[in-house]
């Protein structure tokens, strides 16, 4: 039997998100993610992947049958000028606003944009500014 070698160093190692409409969040997500500039990485009939992210379709062999209930994302972005993009991207191929890109109070330098993808997934795009691209220096209250 092989032994599986674990990395270590990132806190999430994917995340998957099993949809109503394959087609739709599709659309959505490739002209978020190209915006950001994050490639599709591949696709097949029931689901495609970019980065840690997969998306499949419920009747996919790897979603048991069941929608995933409603979560929160929040993609890093180079600039505002990036997060700008990722709203407007978002919007034009059915992303439903959340909240229009701006700053917000979570720490100063906090630019961000929120987007409803089609299965009504809470998708941000954040940029931390420049002050604080560090994380000891980022203090986040809720």
């Amino acid at each position: 039997m092989e032994t599986q070698e674990l990395h270590r160093g990132r806190l999430i190692d994917h995340i998957h998100l099993v949809v109503a409409d394959l087609a739709a969040s599709r659309r959505f997500y490739e002209a978020v993610l190209r915006v950001l500039d994050v490639p599709i990485g591949g696709t097949a009939a029931d689901y495609f992947w970019c980065d840690e992210l997969f998306i499949s379709s419920a009747d996919s062999r790897a979603a048991l049958g069941k929608l995933t209930g409603r979560h929160h994302l929040a993609f890093q972005a180079k600039d505002r000028a990036m997060v700008d993009a990722f709203h407007e991207a978002g919007l034009a191929a059915g992303g439903k606003d959340n909240g229009a890109p701006g700053e917000r109070p979570y720490h100063p330098g906090y630019y961000a944009a929120f987007l409803l993808d089609p299965d009504g997934n809470n998708i941000e795009a954040v940029y931390h500014g420049p002050a604080n691209r560090s994380a000891a220096s980022v203090k986040i209250t809720f």
